[in-house]
């Protein structure tokens, strides 16, 4: 964790929220918040004491005792108000999200509308936990059933998508009538802060939101907290692992989207110019740092003969600070993601991969310290190679052969990870063979991105998910909430009593 520098003191200080309040932490812990085309920093977060996190949480306990009555029709009102400040106040959310993430401000605009997405959903929550029925199960006997909040939920987020996965989690959880506790990346949780005070001002009511900053003791203490009932987490497999073992041995409902290896597939009849444009928005758009980002073609027969289009392609990309106009890839979160990112690089020269286009050190005039890499295309990437084995999170593109579609498909299904993956074809045979037979929670044909509308819940699948449902769409209604089975029989004056019953059967 860094120590303040002279600067950092200077800086603002990120804020905790505990029952309707911002207050200011008293740890003794802190981290920078830096601008990653710049190094200035921009704010300093704490790392929250034990006490504050059992603050928050009480909170979020005692909030939920009125919270779980509240009209479904008065929790979706706030979410249509909630709606309409995000939008509202877009140009300045991108902007803050730049500022400390490095996204360009249009994928930045990108990042906010995706979460808006699911805040909308939310507004629709009266339509959605709707239970079940059945009339005369038995002699005036009926059953149905209501779909209840659990209780104290949280959520631990990522640093790559501070507006949208934030936007995931606790909409949901607070619409279906539960309370929530949420730990945003250290890295950049500006933009998550400027959110939740939209939140608020949209009508939450003081304890059912609650955040919290930290690191590692934080997502502990979440997963080790009595009063916490479900967790939702995005973020590194080593980290989700983690956080789905100790959770679940304390008895929580969790959910862990995680790490990827995402491949496309490109056959030879598909349209060059299209798929090109798609393969190289995916693979280096906000700079690879996407769990669904496009890492890793796989070439099909004649298409291999197009390695030189795709580079020139990527030549094309320009390099520079989100907020530069025309920008296409911005810096990396952090010094030590550029680091890493490079040290890859070198380990897939290393490992007889062949280095098409290097993306090592670009020049970025005005920007000189910012963690900038340029888009960098492997070809003849094979499995045991370190640029293929791991994540890289960074924009960097690995290219593998494949005789035939088969070969291709086989090749994908013996990666370990299942998050997203495309085929590129203009053959219905082909994409039809392609969604039945890949093992891939979700799938793209010609979209390179297969990322769901909230209408279906983000899917990923095997290495890449833990728990059974998903974070968003009609999954995380039943990951918010219990279901209760009634079964109800009423009696009047007329009815003809029926004697002692001792079978388990209705009649």
């Amino acid at each position: 964790m860094n120590a303040p520098t002279s600067q950092a003191v200077l800086a603002p200080t990120v804020k905790l929220l505990i029952g309707g309040k911002f207050v200011e932490s008293k740890t003794t812990q802190w981290r920078d918040v830096v601008n990653p085309a710049t190094q200035e920093v921009l704010a300093r977060v704490p790392f929250a004491t034990p006490e504050e996190i059992d603050a928050a949480v009480a909170s979020a306990q005692e909030a939920f005792k009125t919270w779980k009555k509240t009209a479904i029709g008065a929790r979706a009102r706030i979410f249509l108000k909630y709606q309409q400040l995000i939008r509202e106040n877009m140009a300045e959310l991108a902007a803050i999200l730049t500022a400390e993430q490095g996204k360009t401000l249009p994928d930045a605009e990108g990042d906010v509308f995706r979460g808006l997405e699911v805040v909308e959903h939310a507004a629709s929550i009266g339509n959605l936990q709707l239970g079940e029925l059945a009339n005369n199960v038995a002699g005036g006997v009926d059953t149905y059933t209501l779909l209840q909040p659990l209780g104290v939920c949280a959520g631990i987020t990522p640093f790559n998508f501070p507006a949208m996965i934030p936007l995931w989690m606790f909409p949901m959880a607070i619409a279906t009538g539960n309370t929530f506790v949420l730990k945003p990346s250290e890295q950049d949780p500006m933009v998550t802060m400027r959110l939740v005070e939209l939140a608020l001002e949209a009508g939450i009511p003081p304890g059912v939101l609650n955040v919290i900053h930290g690191g590692e003791a934080a997502v502990n203490a979440i997963c080790d907290h009595k009063d916490i009932k479900a967790i939702s987490f995005v973020g590194s497999t080593k980290v989700g692992t983690h956080v789905y073992n100790r959770a679940s041995l304390n008895g929580k409902r969790v959910q862990c989207m995680m790490g990827a290896k995402n491949h496309a597939i490109v056959m030879p009849d598909a349209n060059k110019e299209q798929t090109l444009n798609a393969l190289a928005g995916a693979a280096f758009g906000a700079a690879g740092q996407r769990c669904m980002a496009l890492s890793v073609v796989v070439l099909v027969g004649e298409s291999q003969k197009w390695i030189p289009e795709l580079v020139a392609k990527a030549k094309t990309l320009k390099v520079s600070a989100g907020v530069e106009k025309g920008t296409d890839v911005g810096p990396v979160v952090s010094c030590a993601a550029k680091d890493r990112v490079q040290g890859l690089i070198e380990r897939g020269i290393a490992d007889g991969a062949t280095l098409e286009l290097d993306g090592r050190n670009p020049s970025v005039p005005g920007y000189e310290k910012g963690n900038f890499v340029g888009p960098t295309v492997f070809s003849g990437v094979k499995p045991g190679m370190s640029i293929y084995d791991q994540e890289i999170f960074g924009p960097v593109l690995c290219l593998s052969a494949a005789a035939d579609i088969d070969e291709a498909i086989e090749f994908i299904n013996s990666n370990p990870n299942g998050n997203g993956t495309a085929i590129f074809t203009q053959s219905g045979a082909a994409a039809r063979k392609f969604q039945e037979e890949i093992d891939v929670g979700q799938v793209g044909i010609n979209v390179p991105i297969p990322v769901p509308v909230p209408l279906f819940s983000f899917s990923g699948s095997r290495a890449s998910k833990l728990g059974d449902l998903g974070p968003y769409g009609k999954q995380v209604i039943m990951f918010y909430t219990q279901t209760k089975t009634v079964t109800a029989r009423w009696f009047d004056d007329s009815t003809v009593s029926q004697g002692v019953n001792t079978t388990i059967s209705l009649k």
